[in-house]
């Protein structure tokens, strides 16, 4: 063989080699977990296969970095948090009104909102976990799970790559 043909050889093995890598991991079955812990009845670890199988919100908003509609689909925080048993509604007064919840990444970041703002008897929150993006699955640098308040001005509280959210009772 002359030099052109062996270099386009070894050209075409190391993309198939670099790539198919990528390829394994995209079609391998995820394993990614997130978790509703702390002072709650009953912690829950999802899987995202159980997570897509409770009832689903679809936000439409605007993405503040670069001004684009995107629709995000998931699960509002208050059924992930009603189905772990943290205080909602009627419960939410006297000790309770000091619970907040910490959302945490996997990338170590982490935010917090107070248990009352995520309440429909306090606030219209639409805050929710999504797992999709205008009807796909998030990417690999968001995550399987993001983290969407649409009402906040700024975006900082929109955590990708979540993994936890933990309810905290502030000890009196």
């Amino acid at each position: 063989m002359n030099r052109f043909r062996i270099l386009a050889l070894l050209l075409l093995l190391l993309s198939n080699a670099i790539y198919w890598p990528r390829t394994l991991a995209q079609s391998a079955p995820s394993t990614a977990r997130l978790t509703i812990k702390g002072d709650v009845e009953q912690p829950l670890s999802l899987t995202l296969e159980d997570f897509r199988q409770l009832p689903r919100k679809t936000l439409k908003v605007t993405n503040p970095h670069d001004r684009k509609e995107e629709n995000y689909e998931g699960v509002l925080v208050t059924e992930l948090l009603k189905r772990a048993g943290a205080p909602q509604r009627a419960q939410l007064r006297g000790a309770a009104m000091a619970t907040y919840v910490q959302a945490d990444a996997a990338d170590g970041y982490r935010v917090i909102f107070s248990l009352a703002e995520l309440d429909p008897g306090f606030q219209g929150s639409d805050v929710i976990v999504a797992d999709t993006l205008d009807g796909k699955p998030l990417d690999d640098k968001t995550g399987q799970f993001r983290l969407v308040a649409p009402h906040d001005k700024r975006p900082a509280r929109w955590v990708r790559m979540l993994q936890s959210l933990t309810v905290v009772q502030v000890p009196k």
